[in-house]
């Protein structure tokens, strides 16, 4: 899991800019869109029957945060609309007795030309690019772009860091 993690850690790029748009009135929307499309999916189970499936186990990345297990949608996953209501992904922490919590979204976008050297496609959602490009996770997984919103934990690093120091698995 360490290892996953720290492979998922060394794909990824900052994006210089993002702090400037997080405490924008288009950011504060989004996140207010994303927390009311997904209240529903506080049960695991809802998110399952709507397509969600789980993907990794729980990300994590010592003295830095965690992430949570992430459930992907792939239909969502595979339009290249990036919508604040339909985010691709769902991401979840368990507690002390294992019990899952859903404590953030992430859109996803596959990259263009599929070259970690170019960035010219880098999405945006709500004047906020995406972190990336990075290459895929997993196998099968593309090179792509991300962005997580912290829409249901706080997070000290920020509501779109990727990593929360407050998520552990």
């Amino acid at each position: 899991m360490i290892a996953g993690a720290l492979a998922l850690a060394a794909g990824t790029a900052a994006v210089p800019g993002v702090s400037a748009h997080a405490d924008s009135p288009a950011a504060n929307t989004t996140v207010a869109e994303a927390r009311r499309a997904t209240a529903k999916y506080h049960d695991v189970g809802v998110a399952v029957a709507d397509g969600y499936v789980p993907v990794t186990a729980c990300v994590q990345l010592p003295g830095v945060g965690g992430m949570g297990i992430h459930y992907l949608n792939r239909a969502l996953a595979a339009d290249p609309a990036i919508v604040a209501d339909r985010p691709e992904e769902l991401l979840y922490a368990p507690d002390d007795d294992g019990r899952l919590h859903l404590v953030a979204v992430e859109y996803f976008r596959a990259d263009a030309d599929q070259d970690l050297s170019t960035d010219g496609d880098r999405p945006a959602l709500a004047g906020i690019p995406f972190d990336g490009p990075m290459a895929g996770h997993a196998p099968g997984m593309p090179i792509h772009y991300d962005l997580h919103v912290w829409a249901w934990r706080a997070n000290p690093a920020g509501t779109f860091a990727e990593w929360n120091p407050d998520v552990h698995c």
